[in-house]
């Protein structure tokens, strides 16, 4: 395991050497260690990422939408099993399953805008078959905002979060999810400033 880890990150982990009268092998053993938990933390985050956008993609179809904006994002992110998501609402006294139903008023607030009334809007149970497999991932502006920053900041992430994800999320001053949060009375930088807490504190418990 150590030897393909080393080769995986172009080091090559060949015989036992001895340095200055100190066995090597200890020293290529804790390298070997350090290699495979870096491996092993962009695989996590890779599947995290693959479930986060089949999720908001879920989403957005329930909305109607053909790509999931940053509020699909949000709310996929609410699903992720790590939990710490749902933490950061949960420590400033707000409840995670009220996003959802934020994020629908928006909805029927632009539709009653232009003079279109509906009465209810899907429910997560109701869900829209995702799209093909075979169909290359997009995102709406919002959405694909949200993937950019989280590529851009994946060198921060051990592994990625979902509060990491909110985090990038809360970033936007304006837009659905920036409306839904303030119709909850939660603050985008208090909301921020948690969920970025949360995550510190989970990644040196690993």
């Amino acid at each position: 395991m150590v030897q393909h880890c080393a080769s995986s990150w172009g080091v090559q982990a060949s015989g036992p050497q001895t340095v200055g009268g100190y066995d090597s092998r200890h020293s290529r053993d804790r390298l070997g260690n350090v290699m495979f938990e870096s491996l092993r933390t962009k695989f996590r985050s890779a599947k995290t990422i693959t479930r986060l956008c089949k999720t908001a993609e879920a989403y957005a179809l329930k909305d109607g939408q053909h790509d999931p904006g940053a509020e699909h994002f949000l709310l996929a992110a609410l699903d992720l099993p790590d939990g710490t998501a749902r933490m950061a609402f949960e420590e400033l006294g707000a409840d995670p399953r009220t996003v959802r139903s934020a994020i629908a008023d928006q909805y029927r607030d632009a539709l009653r805008a232009i003079g279109v009334e509906i009465t209810e809007m899907p429910t997560p149970s109701e869900a829209a078959p995702l799209l093909s497999k075979d169909i290359l991932f997009e995102a709406a502006p919002s959405g694909q905002e949200i993937i950019q920053k989280l590529a851009a900041k994946r060198h921060y992430h051990r592994p990625l979060l979902s509060a990491h994800i909110v985090s990038v999320v809360t970033d936007a001053p304006q837009g659905v999810a920036a409306r839904a949060l303030r119709k909850l009375g939660i603050d985008r930088d208090e909301l921020r400033a948690r969920a970025e807490a949360i995550a510190e504190r989970w990644q040196s418990y690993q």
